[in-house]
This record gives C-alpha cells, sequence and structure tokens, in this order.
C-alpha cells in the first residue's frame, strides 16, 4: 500500500502540486504551466514531479473549471421548468444592485434566456397543501420541446417547493422517463430555501455547472485510474469539504469557488497548528487578494455569495472577501488626479512592466522591485525581471504625472495598495465585532509575504506566519478537509413557542439522508460526524444568525441565549424583543484520515544570507542595506531581526526594521510586528 497524497489546485495560470508523505509528513511541491484541458496540466504536473499514482492513497482537487464556466458563459444548453407566472423570477431578482446609485449598469443578465424558461400549470401553497394538481399533459408536451431543442440538462423550480416538494419530485419522475441521458434536478433537492429567488438561482447555476463539472469530475476519476490510482477522486466544495463525482449531480454548484475555499482551509490549518485559533488568511496573488477569518478554530461562513452579482448561489460557503490587489494589479491616476491601485490586473500576459513581455503600465511588482523588495527573478531565477522596464513605466505613468521621484512613486503604489487590502481586513475583522489584536495574520500566495508585516502593522496584529511554501498554499488546503454536504430545511416558528420534539423530529430526518449521502460515498457510520444549529433572528428582521445545537434537542432557551450573544458581538447591541427559527442546518461530515506536516527539532545551525541588497522600506529615507536569505538555508530555530529579505521559490517574504523573525518547528516564519501589543 502507498503513503502518499497528491493534491492539485488548477488556476488560470499554473496548476499547483502538492506531495505529502503519509510516514515522514514531508511536502514537496510543483509548479507547471496550466494547460487548454486543465486534466492534461494535471496530469503531466503529477508526472513531472515523479508521482506514482498506483501508490496514491489520497487524490484531492480544487478546480476554477465551474468558476470559469460561469464567468465566460460556456455553458450547456439548459432549460428551467416553472410554475405558470413565475419565469422571471431569476430576471426580477430581489431588485438590488451592485452599485444602488448608478442607474445606467444593470445586473448581469440570467444564465438562461426567456425563451429557455417553460412553464407548467400547477400551484402548492406555503403550508405544502396542494391547491392546483400538477398538470402531467403539459409536462409531457415540455419533455417533447425539450427534446427538440437539444437541452442537456434542466431546473424544475416551482413555487412553494420548499414546503413540499411532491410536484418538482413527479415532474422529474416524468423528464427523466422521456429524456433519457438529459440531467434533471428540482430546486427542493438542490436547496429547500423559503426565498424564491435565491432558490431558483442556486438550483439553475447548479442544473448549467452539472454537466461541465459532472463530465470534468468523471473522466479526471478515470485517467486517473487508468493510470493507477485506485480510490475517489475527491473535489474540493465552497463549504471547505470534499466530495466525490457521484455527487456532483446534487452541488454542483458548489464547486463555483472550489480554489477560493483552499486557501482558506490551508490557512485555518496552519494558524491552529501555530497554537492561533484566531486567525486572518491574506491570499495574495497575482490579480487578486483572498481574505478570510478563523474565530475559535472555525472559519466564518455565508449563504449569500455570487460569481455574478444578482445571481446568487446560496449554499453555506467559507466567507472569503476578495478585492481586485495582486502582483500585476494597475497603478492609475483618476481624473481628480489621485493615485489608485487596482481591481485592473497586467496578468499573466503581458504581466507586469518588468517581465518585459510587452507590459507598460506600473504594477504592484514593478514597485516591489524599483524598491529592491524583489530580486532580479521569480519562481527561482525561471522568469527574469527587469528592475529598468520598471522604472520606466512608473516615472511615465505615475512619478511625472505626480511629480515625485521613482521611488517616492513606488512607495506610494504599494501604501495605496497596501490601504485598500487593509480596509478588506477591517471589513471581515472589526466590522463584525472581531479585534484584530487577537488574531494572527497568515500571509500567503504568491506576494502574501510581500505585504503581510506592513497590514500587521496597520492593525496592529502582532504576529504575521508565512507559510514554508506560500504559493502552492491553496493546494496545500486541499489536503486538509474532509468529505463534507450542507443539508438545510426551513422551520418558521417563534422560538418560545417552537415545540423541541418537532425540531428533533426534521432533525433526525435530515440525518437520515445526510448518512444515506456518506453512505453512498463509502463512509463508514464511525466516521460520520453530524452538526446541527439553528438559523434565528428577531421577529421582522430579515437576516438571521446561525447558533449550534446539541443532539437529542429537549429545550430552545440555550439555542435563544447563544443567539442573544451572537447578535451582540456581530451587531454590538440585544434587543428585548421576540426571537424566531428560521432554518434547520445540518452539516454532514465524513472523516477522512489526515496526514500532518513534518515537525523539524529546534536546533542551533547555521545560517548566513546569500547576498545583501539596498532596499527601501516604508518609512526609511534612504534605502538600507538588506541581508537576504534563501529559504531552504533557515532552519527550525533560526531567528534574526529585521530589516531583511527571505527569497524562495514560490514567494518572498519582507521583514521590516524593527520585526523580529523565527523560524518554528514546521518551518513556518513567525514575524513579530514592532508596534503590536
Amino acid at each position: 500500500m502507498g503513503r502518499t497524497r497528491v493534491a492539485v489546485d488548477i488556476g488560470g495560470t499554473f496548476t499547483d502540486i502538492c506531495i505529502l508523505d503519509e510516514a515522514s509528513g514531508r511536502l514537496r511541491v510543483a509548479k507547471v504551466p496550466s494547460t487548454p484541458d486543465p486534466i492534461d496540466g494535471a496530469l503531466a504536473g503529477c508526472a513531472d514531479a515523479g508521482v506514482d499514482l498506483s501508490e496514491v492513497t489520497l487524490f484531492s482537487h480544487g478546480t476554477t473549471v465551474a468558476t470559469n464556466a460561469l464567468i465566460m458563459r460556456k455553458l450547456p444548453k439548459t432549460a428551467m421548468v416553472c410554475t405558470r407566472g413565475f419565469r422571471d423570477v431569476i430576471e426580477i431578482g430581489n431588485g438590488t444592485k451592485e452599485d444602488l446609485w448608478d442607474a445606467y449598469v444593470d445586473n448581469p443578465p440570467p444564465y438562461l434566456r426567456r425563451r429557455d424558461r417553460l412553464a407548467v400549470t400547477e400551484r402548492i401553497d406555503a403550508s405544502g397543501r396542494v391547491v392546483t394538481p400538477l398538470d402531467e399533459a403539459e409536462v409531457r408536451e415540455l419533455a417533447r420541446i425539450i427534446r427538440k431543442r437539444g437541452y442537456v440538462s434542466v431546473a424544475v423550480c416551482f413555487m412553494n417547493a420548499y414546503a413540499s416538494g411532491a410536484h418538482e419530485k413527479r415532474c422529474k419522475a416524468l423528464l427523466e422517463a422521456a429524456l433519457p441521458g438529459v440531467s434533471i434536478s428540482t430546486s427542493s433537492e438542490v436547496l429547500a430555501e423559503i426565498f424564491e429567488h435565491d432558490r431558483f438561482s442556486t438550483a439553475v447555476v447548479n442544473a448549467v455547472l452539472h454537466p461541465v463539472v459532472g463530465d470534468y469530475a468523471l473522466n479526471l476519476q478515470k485517467r486517473l485510474r487508468e493510470r493507477g490510482y485506485a480510490n475517489d477522486l475527491l473535489l474540493l466544495h465552497s463549504g471547505g469539504g470534499v466530495m466525490t463525482p457521484k455527487t456532483v449531480h446534487h452541488q454542483a454548484a458548489r464547486l463555483a469557488s472550489s480554489g477560493i475555499a483552499a486557501g482558506a482551509i490551508a490557512s485555518r490549518y496552519i494558524g491552529t497548528l501555530c497554537g492561533f485559533p484566531n486567525s486572518v488568511g491574506l491570499d495574495m496573488g497575482g490579480t487578486s487578494c483572498d481574505i478570510s477569518l478563523v474565530a475559535d478554530g472555525e472559519p466564518v461562513y455565508t449563504r449569500e455569495w455570487f460569481i455574478e452579482y444578482g445571481h446568487p448561489i446560496c449554499f453555506p460557503s467559507i466567507d472569503v472577501k476578495t478585492i481586485g490587489a495582486g502582483g500585476g494589479s494597475l497603478a492609475w491616476i483618476d481624473e481628480a488626479g489621485s493615485l489608485r491601485n487596482g481591481p485592473d490586473s497586467a496578468g499573466s500576459v503581458p504581466g507586469p512592466a518588468c517581465y518585459g513581455r510587452g507590459g507598460e503600465r506600473p504594477t504592484n511588482t514593478d514597485a516591489n522591485l524599483v524598491l529592491g523588495r524583489l530580486g532580479g527573478g521569480l519562481v527561482g531565477g525561471g522568469l527574469a525581471l527587469d528592475a529598468a522596464l520598471a522604472r520606466t513605466a512608473i516615472e511615465k505613468y505615475v512619478a511625472g504625472p505626480m511629480g515625485m521621484d521613482p521611488v517616492t512613486a513606488a512607495k506610494a503604489i504599494i501604501e495605496v495598495a497596501n490601504a485598500n487590502m487593509a480596509d478588506a481586513l477591517r471589513r471581515v475583522s472589526i466590522m463584525r465585532g472581531h479585534d484584530p489584536r487577537d488574531f494572527a495574520l497568515i500571509a500567503f500566495g504568491g506576494a502574501g509575504a510581500l505585504h503581510g508585516a506592513a497590514l500587521a502593522r496597520e492593525l496592529a496584529i502582532p504576529t504575521v506566519i508565512v507559510p514554508p511554501h506560500p504559493g502552492v498554499t491553496s493546494a496545500m488546503g486541499c489536503l486538509l478537509v474532509d468529505i463534507q454536504h450542507d443539508l438545510g430545511q426551513t422551520f418558521l416558528a417563534a422560538a418560545a413557542e417552537a415545540d423541541p420534539a418537532v425540531i428533533e423530529a426534521e432533525f433526525l430526518r435530515l440525518e437520515d439522508e445526510a448518512r444515506e449521502r456518506l453512505a453512498k460515498e463509502g463512509v463508514a457510520p464511525a466516521q460520520m460526524l453530524l452538526k446541527r444549529s439553528l438559523d434565528m433572528r428577531y421577529q421582522g428582521q430579515w437576516r438571521s444568525i446561525a447558533v449550534p445545537v446539541g443532539h437529542g434537542l429537549d429545550d430552545v432557551a440555550p439555542a435563544t441565549a447563544a443567539f442573544q450573544d451572537a447578535h451582540q458581538r456581530e451587531y454590538g447591541y440585544r434587543r428585548d424583543a421576540a426571537i424566531e427559527i428560521f432554518r434547520l442546518n445540518l452539516t454532514a461530515i465524513g472523516l477522512t484520515p489526515k496526514a500532518g506536516l513534518a515537525r523539524h527539532p529546534i536546533a542551533a545551525h547555521a545560517f548566513a544570507p546569500q547576498a545583501t541588497r539596498e532596499v527601501w522600506f516604508d518609512e526609511s529615507e534612504r534605502a538600507l542595506a538588506t541581508p537576504v536569505y534563501w529559504r531552504d538555508d533557515l532552519p527550525a530555530g533560526a531567528a534574526f531581526d529585521g530589516p531583511a529579505i527571505v527569497d524562495q521559490f514560490d514567494s518572498t517574504t519582507v521583514v521590516p526594521p524593527g520585526a523580529r523573525c523565527t523560524v518554528d518547528e514546521w518551518l513556518n516564519l513567525r514575524i513579530a510586528v514592532k508596534g503590536a501589543p
């Protein structure tokens, strides 16, 4: 039996691969260019890294296939069957816009054209009572139209199906009998949600993605097995768990933020490993920066996320704040003469000016190069950087127009980028009742460690942790997850009057469904973990807060008290008002064995910088002669004071003056920031 685990995170530019030896805990990494067929790049990367798939016990995968399909709208031909009179629900939406005050910009159009939205006669009321029976003759006629038009997937979305899914279930059976090979999904199976727009939108996204990711997952698993891999492929989803190809039909929409969730999972693991149950993850890449928060060892979740505004995907998802701040983010001057940074990016082609590939406008990478924080190359010297081209771009587009010298302009570019990221950090922490001083900052991604210390100082975060392989940390996150499903049921009742026995019965029904799903994925009963929670709110409110509850519920009062505490923490107040239950939630986890990272003994080993270069820091009035260390030369227990630069294959870490950097037993860099409490 082999003892190797492989995680592959496929991005638009690079495919990152982590190989973990279960016995020793040692981690190897590889980074290869992504290919038009993502599977080709993943398998080629495994081959280049010397992975024998017959010796792999677990293959976990984060992918942008679903995300890219929605962004580029390269979607299969899909129909929607809905209650007559409600075919425009997904177009009307909830009446909001991303920029409420811009009358000239509309929300993106629905994923399905109006002609693809077909109506049928039926009606169930809010109590689940049949008002108008399903017209089965109409359903059969719709099946003929669907077959004639060549639809390959169908979403069945009936009003009030959250109260009773009987009509949707019958419609699905009729369509499946008449349309073999066509994927049929229902809103009551995908999301039993009272708000019809959220439910319809999620079901539609699930339907359009199922043929895309379903075929992709089955093809990848087939090709892995041809090369000797014997177990199930595990696909990372937005909720921070994984699922097998067998369940993609139910939750294809959850793969729409697969890659983003991986970084948040890795951040949580590293923070917990280092003794920080409270941590903020800063995943800064070439185009964007993803920020996540872990409080008391648990990530923050949201039910409100989307790829395009107006088309919500309402599966529970790790809450990740994404902004346009990356190494390739462009610096520019607005009409009022103010310096801005992002969200537009130079991308990988042509890339920053210093790449020498035709890019002319300055980016954060160009500014860091002019300041000496970056050396002459990236990716272990595989990508040469031209400082003269970077300086020319900054002079032309920023320094000249603003009357600055290039170094001052480069500092200003970085300061604006840091201000944007600091604002996002405040949104996920301070604005939600968390004090950043109680957190550690986990800085990763290709550019996160360049900016981590400055951001920590801005928010008074005392410690920055840089993982051993920052540029491929998201791939490592794929190794640290369990199989997970999230089930829910709308349950409207006043908390003071709710019958605990009825709530318990509903939870037991959800648990039966959860065990059935996990059993289909090969999870043994002893490895099943079921977590319950109640969504609660003050009567009259729209938004709710999830409150954990135990098994064998016999009293709602403890949950009511927990809701009051949670509301006080998040919003700063509590009310003497009636509280109601809105939804029952169940998280079903299939535990998978995990191998920890190797722990290295702390010992006194000699180490020395490989070079010295002139570096400008935020508060320095001149360039400082700064030692440059190579990350692989730093043993566990190494310690040094800033200013210093740590270079490595996939990232660069800045240790500013006054900070102290130590290497812990897992080879993380821990930076104690000057001025923090």
